[in-house]
């Protein structure tokens, strides 16, 4: 297909309009709280039914950034519920993937609200293809910049009310410089891989990067009141104190959640990924890596254990084992 018969096809896409799809559950109060406690989230408006009672609002409300969780498929991909449409919003992205642009990376996520929503209303939303941007050539690749906007509702026996949008912004791009599959021991084999991108460094965070070179897991700790605290930070959330030292952790916990990065695949790293929400025996929580372990054998609960891992000669990083399948 000519470029600009396909460009014509993706250009006459653009404002279309892509059907609802629902929550699986009114807004709820244990979601609520359990996505607080998740985030660290200790406001008493969410959580509290006497506190927020006698607020504006006259009762609990959720927190705004819990928006897009209401109308989430689910565990299993296209477990949405009856009466959710089946149309994909993301069909234009096949269509550019039909002329090579196979590479994609997220750009923007940017959610606004209307207004709280409140246990017993239901959600659902609709999305838009926003625009699709001239041709651009980055580091990257060569591609499109491709606009979203997920618009969600309330339903209402008045009519139904907008609560927020969101919007999704993603390039589809050529890579530049693509990675083929080489054999060991070829010419081409000797090309440098690419190497893991290093943290940013700071005064407050230098303390844990020299731990990891160390081999220790070190937490910061406020000189004021003791509290532990990860990630790192100039103060104190709960004196305002400035003044901080670290202890050393046992690097010892379980494993309190869990994501497995499948798509898009990012070199260096090996897919799948599974990465940890750590809960350590000291009582912070931290995210790394996770190593010895088959997706189909992490379990919420496993006792784990850090294991300090060099790459590419320089970079040490904290991931941790499961002490059992």
């Amino acid at each position: 297909m000519a470029e600009q018969d396909w460009m014509s096809e993706v250009r006459g896409m653009v404002g279309r309009e892509y059907g609802r799809v629902y929550a699986w559950d009114q807004v709820n109060e244990p979601m609520i709280r359990q996505w607080c406690e998740v985030m660290g989230v200790n406001n008493p408006l969410y959580t509290d039914a006497a506190y927020a009672a006698g607020t504006e609002h006259g009762g609990i409300v959720a927190p705004p950034a819990m928006l897009q969780a209401w109308c989430l498929e689910g565990l299993h991909l296209n477990n949405y519920p009856p009466g959710s449409t089946t149309e994909n919003p993301y069909e234009v992205l096949k269509l550019m993937e039909g002329q090579g642009y196979a590479s994609v990376v997220a750009v923007n996520s940017d959610l606004s609200f209307d207004r709280y929503v409140k246990p017993g209303e239901r959600l659902y939303y609709t999305t838009r293809l926003d625009a699709v941007g001239e041709q651009k050539t980055t580091a990257l690749g060569t591609g499109f910049f491709v606009t979203l906007v997920m618009s969600f509702f309330s339903e209402k026996p008045t009519g139904d009310e907008k609560v927020g949008s969101l919007l999704f912004r993603v390039f589809k791009f050529r890579p530049a410089n693509p990675v083929k599959p080489v054999e060991e021991g070829s010419a081409a084999a000797a090309v440098p891989k690419y190497k893991r991108p290093k943290p940013g460094i700071s005064d407050d965070t230098r303390f844990f990067w020299e731990g990891a070179d160390a081999g220790q897991l070190r937490i910061q700790r406020c000189k004021g009141c003791g509290t532990l605290r990860h990630p790192p930070g100039p103060v104190c959330t709960r004196c305002h104190s400035f003044e901080w030292d670290y202890v050393e952790a046992a690097g010892t916990g379980q494993l309190y959640s869990f994501v497995v990065m499948h798509y898009p695949e990012v070199p260096p790293f090996d897919y799948p990924n599974p990465i940890g929400l750590i809960e350590l025996d000291e009582g912070v929580r931290l995210i790394a890596g996770l190593v010895g372990v088959k997706r189909d054998e992490i379990r919420i609960g496993q006792r784990v254990k850090v294991e300090f891992q060099t790459f590419d000669d320089g970079l040490t990083l904290p991931m941790f084992r499961p002490l059992e399948p």
